[in-house]
């Protein structure tokens, strides 16, 4: 165990000591493999070319409005088209509209892509633009909403033309349209079908198209033979929902699956020494934090109890002694590669424990208080052993922490619910690549029900920042939000998050800064 443990009472050693072995022996024993023959095959078996990934979680649902998911993402990118796409480098590309020009201040002008059809043969036209834009942009109870809601109007010129109105100046529109929430929607379809009949069985224009999914196992893909763009590269693609790290390592290892996302460090070596096996690291824009009520009544709602919390919390130990040096402690979601981030929050970490038993008893909880902690197990890469750890650590300070650990549906239906008590953990990427996104949850608003935060200041340095189209001005105004969100805690941010990915040595695979799993950027070599 690394020296920063060093000064851990006897309890919280054992419990350190108890969570790393764990983890160690978990993930790096054999395990017996669950995939069947049909998601193993490789290229040229029965004609087919058949990629399989592997993650730690299941997609949460086809409605591409109402989730924040990231790895739904990843897969959903393949199903449906933006109007633009970012590409590797995160530069905005082409996809269903081929150029667009400003016309005004609030106005932008797209030109769509013409000969593009649905996965059922319908026709791809700006009606289909403005049934999905106006959806996420005028109901409230969407998780995406707080994104779109810029948009007042999306207004048909022809079939293949369409202006976007926004309420106000917009300075990120295109990379609104290039991320979670801007998949085209069939509207013929959903207003004839209706919306049940559409997550049944979602209709996009994207290469590949939904064959199967068996919830929390598989989710199975074919080729759009009728795509608009370059022919899909594979004939079928699986991903497999696999929470348990042993088991992911065991179907990489023995050839079930050509992708496992979420690499225990302990497992990495491993993966290299094996035959037909390498591993992919990169970093992320994904930010793993604390989420706190400060809902009357909570112990949380005290703003010393919560940075006793944070100060409770050795981020560089977790750091060094779960993630193998695989992030970066942070005091802010805004990290860098985003526009607006504040450098001085960046790569921090406030260390404290003595200091936080003494705002503890200023708080008025001298002998310590008690809490619930909810967290993921499976979802992100060591989250079990994470949470483990901070329940360790706040448990030095006197934080009686009660840690309930989830698998990720369930942990979903809580989070859309809001029905968690005083903190939940939770890791979150930046698909907008800008730091208006990272306080999509802290506005008055949009806290509600959640963390129940309210910060009027905040409140009217974010509204002026978003239509601030002088960039100089916007990005001071997001760093003082990121301090003003430092100082009072409403979210405690932990550390930014590398990516760990086993592969097999039959394909070219890089990662994505966004995480994104576009199957026809993975080739056979």
């Amino acid at each position: 165990m690394k020296k920063r443990i060093a000064g851990f009472g006897l309890a919280a050693i054992l419990a350190l000591s108890a969570a790393l072995v764990g983890c160690s022996s978990q993930s790096g024993a054999p395990a017996q493999p669950s995939g069947n023959k049909e998601t193993a095959q490789p290229a040229g078996q029965n004609g087919e070319k058949v990629l399989t990934i592997a993650s730690g979680s299941d997609i949460v649902t086809f409605d591409i409005h109402d989730h924040n998911n990231t790895s739904t993402e990843a897969v959903h990118v393949n199903m449906f088209d933006y109007l633009v796409r970012k590409d590797a480098q995160q530069k905005v590309q082409p996809d269903l509209a081929t150029e667009w020009e400003t016309v005004n201040d609030t106005t932008w002008r797209f030109k769509l892509r013409e000969g593009v059809k649905f996965h059922n043969g319908d026709e791809f036209t700006a009606e289909d633009v403005k049934f999905t834009l106006e959806r996420v942009a005028t109901d409230n109870k969407l998780l995406e909403y707080g994104n779109y809601k810029q948009i007042k109007e999306v207004k048909v010129i022809d079939p293949h033309t369409v202006e976007i109105i926004t309420h106000a100046p917009e300075p990120v529109l295109l990379n609104r349209l290039s991320r979670l929430g801007s998949g085209i929607l069939p509207s013929k379809y959903i207003k004839e079908k209706g919306w049940d009949e559409f997550l049944k069985n979602p209709v996009g224009t994207g290469p590949y198209k939904l064959e199967k999914w068996v919830r929390d196992d598989r989710l199975t893909l074919v080729k759009n033979d009728e795509y608009f763009g370059e022919k899909p590269k594979w004939d079928k693609v699986v991903f497999r929902s696999i929470p348990e790290d042993a088991t992911r390592v065991a179907e990489l290892l023995t050839g079930g699956v050509d992708i496992a996302v979420n690499i225990p460090p302990s497992d990495l070596q491993r993966v290299k020494d094996n035959d037909g096996t390498d591993t992919k690291q990169g970093p992320t824009q994904r930010v793993m934090q604390l989420t706190l009520r400060l809902t009357p009544g909570t112990v949380t709602e005290n703003p010393k109890v919560r940075e006793a919390i944070d100060l409770a919390i050795d981020k560089q130990a977790i750091v060094d002694n779960i993630l193998a040096g695989g992030g970066v402690p942070t005091r802010t979601r805004v990290t860098p590669g985003n526009f607006g981030t504040n450098l001085d929050l960046y790569n921090k970490t406030l260390y404290d424990p003595e200091k936080a038993k003494q705002l503890l008893a200023e708080a008025g909880y001298p002998n310590g208080l008690e809490l619930t902690l909810n967290a993921t197990s499976g979802r992100y890469l060591k989250d079990k052993e994470t949470a483990e750890l901070i329940q360790a650590m706040l448990a030095e300070v006197g934080i009686n922490a009660k840690l309930e650990l989830l698998e990720w549906s369930k942990f979903n239906e809580k989070y859309k619910a809001k029905k968690f008590d005083e903190v939940f953990m939770i890791a979150y990427g930046n698909s907008m690549f800008d730091a208006s996104l990272a306080f999509d949850r802290l506005t008055t608003e949009r806290s509600k029900g959640e963390s129940d935060y309210s910060n009027p200041e905040l409140d009217k340095l974010l509204a002026d920042a978003e239509k601030n189209m002088n960039m100089e001005e916007r990005e001071k105004q997001y760093k003082q939000a990121q301090e003003i969100i430092a100082e009072e805690r409403p979210h405690i941010y932990l550390y930014q998050m590398n990516a760990n990915y086993g592969v097999s040595d039959r394909i070219n695979f890089e990662p994505r800064l966004d995480e994104m799993l576009f199957v026809d950027e993975i080739t056979l070599k």
